[in-house]
């Protein structure tokens, strides 16, 4: 019976193994991906050794030199320490912790700037803090610390910021602040003008040939009085400080102040104590974070602004100055500033001052705390 055959219109490799679809692979191209031991027609005289590392791609899409650099880099093993590095560092921010590591109840890791930092936005928010990863609830009382992470990253090492150098976590504070040869200081000619900052290994050698030695008096007068202009303000404050000592009416009261919302359709967040008797007179202190911002978990720079409020009625005007101490019943970081206020029956409330705390993230760390405790201390001149 002779063969039929059938003639079609669909495309298919020619004879010649040129494909019609020039997208197409071509049918040496299939062959060799049928049969890679065996060469084709058009690698015959290649030898065997050559045609081992060859990768095909079918359809021709992706030059052979960028797929072999890409095989080539993602065979690149990685150190045992950097893959540790990205397993232990902080779910938020994606550093390695320096201090403490929380974790919430399903392990995932924060280090404590940031642990303070969701708790702060959580009472910001009035909303419960929430772990980045899967939102499950956390707090001071469900997280917890892992001291094994805190281990495993102490001894990891990190990069100085100065010389580049690799050393293990516990040891990089200390040669950053004491050892290292690129970390920065100042020339010791800084009091008379000089305002070179360098290596510290370069410093004696910029000593040396400083110019600031050999000026006159007349010149180094003009640096020196703008430091004059630092030192009176430090030497004011004590002085009034030692003054308000010498006040027969002193008193000092360990206080509390908790969290409360406003009841406005926005409701914003403040602190205030109980009522506390000093001078024979009930007050109050009030307190507002970002002066009563609108959202002020949007915000990474917070400050605490408090007042004081006399409760009662007064017969005569109130001369009160007044300050902020953290107190035994606290670790808050506060430096001191003294404030002063005439307290009357229509004047019953002081402005709002600053709570000179030194940054955002101690502000953060009292937010995220049940309440802020502190010594207010006053003093009453008596007219």
């Amino acid at each position: 019976m002779a063969d039929a055959r059938i003639e079609t219109n669909a495309p298919g490799p020619s004879p010649s193994g040129t494909p019609i679809n020039p997208l197409l692979p071509s049918l040496a191209d299939i062959q060799a991906i049928e049969s890679p031991g065996a060469p084709s027609q058009s690698d015959a005289a290649v030898s065997p050794q050559s045609t081992s590392n060859v990768v095909v791609d079918p359809l021709g899409l992706e030059p052979v030199t960028k797929r072999r650099k890409f095989e080539a880099n993602s065979q690149i093993n990685e150190k045992l320490e950097q893959r540790l590095g990205g397993i232990l560092c902080c779910a938020v921010c994606l550093d390695l912790p320096k201090i403490a590591v929380y974790q919430c109840q399903m392990g995932h890791l924060m280090c404590a700037a940031c642990f303070t930092h969701l708790l702060a936005d959580g009472r910001l928010r009035d909303q419960a803090a929430t772990c980045p990863n899967c939102r499950v609830e956390i707090s001071k009382s469900t997280a917890s610390r892992n001291l094994a992470v805190e281990k495993a990253v102490s001894e990891l090492p990190s990069d100085c910021q100065y010389c580049g150098k690799e050393f293990p976590c516990k040891s990089l504070e200390r040669h950053e602040q004491v050892e290292c040869e690129e970390r920065p200081a100042n020339c010791k000619y800084i009091r008379i003008g000089c305002q070179w900052k360098g290596p510290i290994h370069e410093a004696h050698e910029h000593e040396e040939v400083c110019a600031h030695p050999k000026k006159s008096g007349a010149e180094v007068m003009t640096a020196l009085q703008a430091r004059d202009v630092d030192f009176e303000e430090e030497k004011k404050f004590y002085a009034t400080l030692i003054d308000l000592l010498s006040y027969e009416k002193i008193i000092f009261n360990d206080l509390q102040m908790k969290p409360y919302r406003t009841d406005e359709y926005v409701q914003k967040l403040f602190y205030e104590t109980a009522r506390f008797t000093a001078f024979n007179h009930q007050w109050v202190v009030k307190a507002r974070i970002n002066n009563s911002q609108r959202d002020p978990h949007q915000s990474c720079e917070r400050e605490i602004t408090y007042q004081l409020i006399l409760k009662t009625k007064t017969s005569c005007p109130l001369n009160i100055h007044y300050f902020a101490l953290k107190g035994p019943f606290s670790d808050m970081k506060l430096t001191t500033k003294i404030y002063k206020h005439d307290f009357t029956d229509t004047e019953n409330m002081s402005e709002y001052n600053l709570l000179p705390l030194p940054d955002s993230s101690e502000c953060n760390r009292l937010l995220a705390s049940k309440a802020i405790n502190f010594r207010l201390i006053m003093f009453l001149l008596s007219k």
